[in-house]
């Protein structure tokens, strides 16, 4: 069942396409097996709320669906929590078990994600973010 849930988050993904008035973007890639990923944010009334979220990438199933599956589970909630939230919430949600490669690939969304809030919002960029040597987000 999670195998038919990736899938479908892979073909069809949920939250893809630009964000016409987004208030920030980032991009990232996995140089390891090449995924990319670029989030872009917009906020609501309050600044707080991510009121829409949209990515677009290529890459394999893994991380284009975890990051299709991330833009629906963060999609109304504030920057603050989402910032705050731990990988392990995401791979929950992806819910197979990842070799290390494969980790990184399922995670790729929610670190692009992270450095967008903490661009637009100056949130704190996880360590594990700003230093991983095999992963590029600008």
């Amino acid at each position: 069942m999670y195998r038919e849930l990736i899938l479908d988050h892979y073909k069809n993904p949920r939250q893809h396409g630009h964000l016409e008035h987004a208030d920030v973007s980032a991009e990232g890639m996995n140089p390891l097996c090449g995924d990319e990923v670029s989030v872009e944010v917009a906020f609501g009334a309050d600044g707080d709320t991510i009121e829409d979220v949209r990515f677009e990438g290529r890459g394999c199933a893994i991380s284009q669906a975890s990051t299709s599956m991330l833009m629906e589970m963060v999609k109304g909630r504030k920057a603050s929590e989402v910032a705050a939230m731990p990988k392990e919430d995401l791979l929950e949600e992806v819910g197979i078990p990842l070799t290390p490669v494969r980790l990184k690939c399922a995670i790729l969304g929610l670190g692009v994600l992270k450095l967008a809030l903490h661009k637009a919002k100056g949130t704190p960029l996880p360590a594990e973010w700003a230093s991983a040597a095999d992963l590029t987000l600008t």
